[in-house]
């Protein structure tokens, strides 16, 4: 059994225990978190549910940590004009544990 979820502007396929890291949310390392913006569940039969099917399907999780991810370079060039600059950027992240899917 599996369900796609959305947070942070994002979709994400998930399955009971599986770890993913999502957009920061608010909360403390190891308090529990509900998913309510479920789009489409699976279940062991390949069954598809979607749409006003899973109106009230939830995904539990637990938040295991918050971080940031690898750092990523941003250069910008314009030719001919002596124009350069470097920056920098690292994302906030929040990793979930998911522990079950409520269809």
């Amino acid at each position: 059994m599996y369900a796609v979820i959305e947070t942070g502007g994002k979709q994400y396929r998930v399955a009971p225990g599986d770890v993913v890291r999502v957009e920061t949310l608010a909360g403390d390392v190891g308090s529990e978190i509900e998913f309510g913006r479920v789009l489409a569940v699976v279940n062991d039969a390949n069954e598809v549910a979607a749409g006003s099917a899973v109106a009230g399907a939830r995904v539990k999780g637990t938040i295991s940590e918050h971080g940031r991810g690898d750092k990523i370079i941003v250069f910008k060039f314009k030719r001919k004009k002596q124009y350069k600059r470097t920056i920098g950027h690292r994302q906030n992240y929040t990793q979930v544990t998911v522990s079950e899917i409520l269809a």
